[in-house]
């Protein structure tokens, strides 16, 4: 699979080193929190280097400058100011463990280089930590990096530092491992334990069918990421929808694609709300390789054509095929959202 696609490649080691990165901030939250004094700045250091860990990864492995364009999440202007000084010290800190000798000029240019707008035929898009709360509980997070050529996602891969390998283990517990997702159109989806992109890779799938057990949801533990109301009346209306599996980010993309979850709603929180490219490109073709279906709320293809936000979407709905359908037919008959389906 990545032997033969250098964009795939480049970008699991891109994903896999962002891991490291992020888990040392994550391991040194209290300690970074006592520097800045502000209990979210651990998540914005890691932020930061991730992002610029990736971008400078990306450029080192793709020799073509038209492989370097990033639509990311991040830009260096929130570091800028003798306000930020502490925090931009402690980013530049943890890019030079893995980078030395690497400037402060240098990290704040490599973070600003993920700035594409999305025009060009072909880009990455990068989510360097998806889900701020479960970093900060020490919990699930991601590292979310997609790369979209003609509007569609053909590369996927996304690190989830404390996700573990098992679907025993419980979820709420952070793995010392994690694992790394890593798609390609039309080649399938694998599993990389350890966030190594050298361990031995295990194609992963979605359930085949229900077969007479409960299907399983899994949703965001953050309430705003979506409406909870709606989801229980989904659920009810589907029939037959046990427990659900909470945990934050991407990573719920990989519940489905492995297996471990039937179906991830993701619908709207309130009028005008559009999604961003970020938050869906990696898990999306992580999904849709292992067999899932992905689509908005009224069934229609995401549409990755449109910069950086999915404007002719509303909502995600990701399911196995056989409850997906079921989920569509929901939310029509509930009438949710129907104002957007024209």
């Amino acid at each position: 699979m990545k032997e033969n696609n250098p964009h795939l490649h480049a970008a699991m080691q891109a994903v896999a080193t962002a891991c490291h990165v992020t888990r040392a901030v994550q391991e040194r939250l209290q300690e970074v929190t006592a520097l800045t004094k502000d209990d979210r700045s651990p998540v914005t250091v890691a932020d930061y280097a991730a992002q610029a860990i990736v971008a400078l990864t990306l450029h080192d492995l793709l020799g073509n400058p038209a492989d370097h364009l990033i639509v990311g999440e991040e830009d260096a202007a929130g570091l800028a100011g003798d306000d930020s000084k502490i925090v931009r010290q402690a980013v530049v800190e943890t890019v030079q463990h893995w980078r030395s000798g690497i400037t402060e000029e240098q990290v704040l240019e490599a973070i600003d280089s993920c700035n594409h707008d999305g025009s060009a035929d072909a880009y990455w898009t990068l989510d360097p930590v998806d889900g701020t709360k479960g970093f900060l509980r020490g919990q699930q997070y991601a590292i979310a990096l997609g790369r979209i050529e003609d509007g569609r996602v053909v590369n996927g891969v996304m690190g989830c530092p404390a996700l573990p390998i098992s679907q025993d283990a419980p979820l709420d517990v952070p793995d010392p491992d994690g694992v790394l997702y890593a798609a390609a159109l039309g080649e399938g989806a694998w599993e990389f334990s350890g966030c190594d992109p050298e361990a031995g890779p295990l194609r992963i799938g979605a359930r085949a069918g229900q077969g007479g057990r409960p299907w399983r949801f899994c949703g965001s533990v953050e309430k705003a990421h979506s409406n909870r109301n709606d989801t229980d009346r989904v659920a009810d209306e589907v029939g037959n929808v046990g427990e659900p599996v909470r945990l934050d980010s991407q990573c719920k993309y990989a519940m489905v694609a492995r297996g471990q979850a039937d179906g991830y709603l993701r619908l709207p929180t309130r009028a005008g709300y559009v999604e961003k490219i970020w938050d869906h490109a990696a898990g999306s073709i992580i999904a849709t390789e292992g067999g899932a279906l992905v689509s908005d709320i009224h069934g229609r293809p995401l549409d990755f054509g449109c910069g950086g936000l999915l404007e002719r979407n509303r909502g995600v709905i990701c399911a196995t095929p056989d409850v997906h359908a079921s989920i569509i037919d929901a939310i029509r008959t509930l009438g949710i959202d129907a104002e957007s389906a024209s």
